[in-house]
């Protein structure tokens, strides 16, 4: 079972987001207070949690939920067989829809700050087709 790892917000794009403990996911929006909500096809980020600890064990980083700017950190699914369309359930009833897989790579401030970035290659942008509620350890599954 897939579970989310954690949820992580910051007010404005180009900013580190700090983890919270639940938030409230608005259809054909994104996450509330998050700054990459909005009427575009990148509203919410997700990466997968075992990214973040290969990265941390390859290049001697410590870095935590919201350090690669991703608002969703997940355990347990395969990322491997995510394609564009594919949909993603957590608890409530809240379903994404990938829209993009990685981004066209420029200087960030994560970059600037670890020296490393996950998200133009290995993240999944999504748009929100159901919102709801969702909290940290909730179950994440592919439908």
């Amino acid at each position: 079972m897939a579970t989310l790892y954690s949820i992580c917000i910051a007010p404005e794009r180009g900013q580190l987001k700090q983890e919270v403990a639940e938030a409230n996911v608005i259809t054909d929006f994104g996450i509330e207070n998050d700054g990459h909500a909005g009427n575009w096809g990148r509203q919410v980020t997700v990466l997968n949690w075992a990214s973040v600890q290969k990265a941390n064990r390859e290049h001697n980083l410590s870095a935590g939920p919201g350090a690669f700017a991703e608002n969703l950190l997940v355990d347990g699914l395969d990322f491997t067989a995510i394609k564009v369309g594919d949909r993603i359930k957590l608890a409530d009833g809240v379903v994404l829809e990938v829209s993009q897989i990685g981004k066209e790579d420029h200087p960030s401030v994560v970059t600037r700050t670890l020296g490393v970035t996950l998200l133009p290659y290995e993240g999944l942008f999504c748009r929100v087709i159901s919102g709801g509620r969702i909290k940290k350890g909730d179950e994440v599954e592919l439908i």
